[in-house]
């Protein structure tokens, strides 16, 4: 039986009859556009493949970034680090933003009369996998009696999750953003699955990280669970924490510095904003 629990946002468990059309449309339902996650020696496919079972214990793993934006829930999990959000300020979301340290994935801002007056910065991780999972993919085409134009691959190793290099990438990058948003005085959250927070608080050094949210730390981290439901799973905010650039440099034993100046990024941000990025839960 595939592991592939999700594909292309529907669960694999579902009784459905349409599963030719939703392969063949490649669509994302959480990003409103063509699955991104595609085949290297072949472009035009989407691989589609959301979430697996894993382990001995067949825990579910989110494999993809877009899936965690499931109701967008995790935004607005997000608002009350907007400290300067006001009555009547409108809510913009806006993507893939270049700030010193890196492109940072989302931006929650509070703007009134088209000028920003706060934002929030939201990083997705999830877990990557090694090995080859295109052969569980097809043989979830398989069970789900979808054609397809080639067969399984002959592999029988197993894919994996790449847990170090992952927690340890992630780290890495926030290492470099987080000294931003501590030097202008805003938020930055890390938005992750709890298992992957699980391994980072296990395998690295979080002594300087509080296992709650203060309010004032410039680096949160949101942990959702994956919650089974029948058919597919719900995400559900488990556990938050907190920390600074130190705590970040701890578990890396790193340092670095990336000040600039607040107008630098309000800048940035007001001249991305308009109509369509209105912030809408749903």
């Amino acid at each position: 039986m595939s592991k592939i629990v999700e594909l292309f946002g529907h669960p694999t468990n579902a009784a459905r009859s349409d599963w030719q059309r939703i392969v063949s449309e490649q669509s994302c339902p959480y990003i409103g556009r063509r699955c991104y996650k595609v085949r290297k020696s072949s472009p035009e496919i989407s691989i589609g493949t959301c979430a697996v079972d894993y382990g001995r214990r067949n825990d579910l793993m989110i494999i993809c970034p877009a899936r965690l934006l499931e109701r967008r829930q995790l935004f607005v999990d997000c608002l009350q680090l907007l400290t300067n959000h006001r009555p009547g300020n409108e809510l913009h979301l806006i993507s893939e933003v270049t700030v010193p340290g890196g492109s940072v994935d989302y931006f929650i801002v509070s703007a009134r009369d088209g000028s920003a007056q706060d934002f929030v910065g939201v990083e997705l991780q999830t877990l990557d996998t090694t090995g080859a999972l295109w052969p569980e993919r097809q043989r979830a085409l398989r069970e789900l009696q979808v054609p397809r134009h080639d067969e399984e691959e002959n592999i029988t190793k197993p894919f994996g999750m790449n847990w170090k290099m992952t927690a340890k990438t992630i780290l890495m990058q926030l290492h470099h953003k987080v000294q931003t948003f501590q030097y202008v005085n805003r938020k930055l959250v890390l938005v992750v699955q709890d298992h992957l927070l699980d391994y980072m608080t296990r395998e690295f050094s979080f002594g300087h990280v509080a296992d709650e949210t203060v309010i004032g730390d410039p680096m949160h981290i949101h942990a959702y669970r994956a919650n089974r439901s029948q058919p597919g799973f719900r995400l559900e905010l488990r556990r938050r924490m907190s920390t600074n650039a130190d705590g970040i440099r701890s578990a890396l034993g790193l340092q670095a510095e990336a000040n600039v100046e607040l107008s630098q990024i309000m800048q940035l941000l007001e001249a991305r904003m308009n109509d369509e990025t209105i912030f809408s839960p749903v």
